[in-house]
């Protein structure tokens, strides 16, 4: 299936799932070895889905510009899995989550600067209500 709804909304099961799982693979051990594993479950896991989708000589023909991007958004993955795991070690996973889900408004500004995508009303009032809400759910 090719519906971009459809795969999003699959893609916020899992993180939802994710959130819950690594509040418990956290405890007890230190929030930057926990990401350590969580990254090599991943690296493999995804190496082995590249391997079967498409032939890696495909890794040749990649351009500079688009190994720079993925290298960036790599590190930016990173850091924002560390400190996704420091915070699920401090704090509850439901009051976590909303505010790493401000990520959405980021998105939302970072698309508007810097790949000239439209702000609409709609989405300054989704992005506001998406603010209210994770202020809403983390400070109960």
């Amino acid at each position: 299936m090719n519906n971009w709804v459809f795969w999003s909304l699959l893609s916020a099961v899992f993180a939802g799932a994710t959130a819950v799982l690594a509040k418990v693979g956290v405890a007890g051990i230190d929030a930057q070895l926990a990401t350590a594993i969580r990254t090599t479950v991943v690296l493999v896991f995804t190496w082995l889905l590249a391997a079967q989708a498409t032939s890696l000589s495909a890794l040749g023909a990649i351009s500079r510009r688009t190994w720079v991007f993925l290298i960036l958004s790599g590190l930016a993955t990173g850091l924002s899995w560390i400190c996704y795991f420091r915070a699920l070690q401090l704090g509850e996973a439901s009051r976590v989550a909303p505010i790493d889900k401000l990520s959405v408004v980021f998105v939302i500004a970072f698309a508007a600067l810097f790949l000239g995508e439209t702000l609409t009303w709609q989405s300054l009032a989704g992005g506001g209500l998406i603010v209210a809400g994770a202020l809403l759910l983390a400070w109960k």
